[in-house]
């Protein structure tokens, strides 16, 4: 049977940072996604989750220079894990998303804009 890893997410850029590899974009964005609920008391409650992406220029991404804080995006992609060591040699993981595609959603019309 097939595996899958697929991960879709709509949210607001936190932040984002820009790098060049070889001729070649790559950003570094942190997306909030809000999920909201009432809890026991029927007291609104919304819960903020943040993402790490990592989007690399190419087929279904473009103009990552469009891409500020509070632009809100859709994405889609798949998990992975980021092995480091911190600066006392412990090993850490860090939960990211790699995408595959990558739009803009323009607030004003409710309109995507594909990158």
């Amino acid at each position: 049977m097939e595996q899958i890893n697929r991960i879709e997410l709509r949210g607001n850029v936190g932040s984002v940072k820009l790098q060049n590899f070889e001729n070649r974009k790559m950003a570094r964005i942190s997306l909030a996604t809000n999920f909201a609920y009432k809890d026991k008391l029927g007291s609104a409650v919304i819960e903020t989750t943040w993402h790490n992406l990592i989007a690399w220029e190419g087929k279904n991404i473009s103009d990552l220079d469009k891409i500020k804080v509070g632009t809100m995006l859709q994405a889609s992609g798949r998990m992975r894990f980021q092995k480091y060591k911190t600066a006392e040699g412990e090993e850490k993981e860090l939960p990211e998303v790699l995408v595959s595609k990558l739009s803009i959603i323009n607030d004003d019309e409710g309109l995507s804009c594909e990158m």
